[in-house]
């Protein structure tokens, strides 16, 4: 079905900005690098509308 095709997609787009906000969080707390603590954040505020796409199809998907 088409949700689970986008939903599919979705989902390897969140674990992407997930492994690089890891990598960049790591780096800030062990490090004290505060350039990778403003990609962190930056990629955080990049996953919030993607994390709001997948409640919205999680739920549509309860639904059925």
């Amino acid at each position: 079905p088409l949700n689970s095709k986008i939903m599919n997609e979705l989902l390897v787009q969140l674990q992407m900005k997930m492994e690089a906000f890891q990598k960049d969080a790591v780096l800030q707390a062990e490090k004290g690098n505060k350039a990778a603590g403003q990609r962190a954040r930056c990629v955080s505020l990049e996953m919030e509308p993607l994390l709001k796409q997948f409640r919205k199809l999680s739920l549509a998907a309860a639904k059925k």
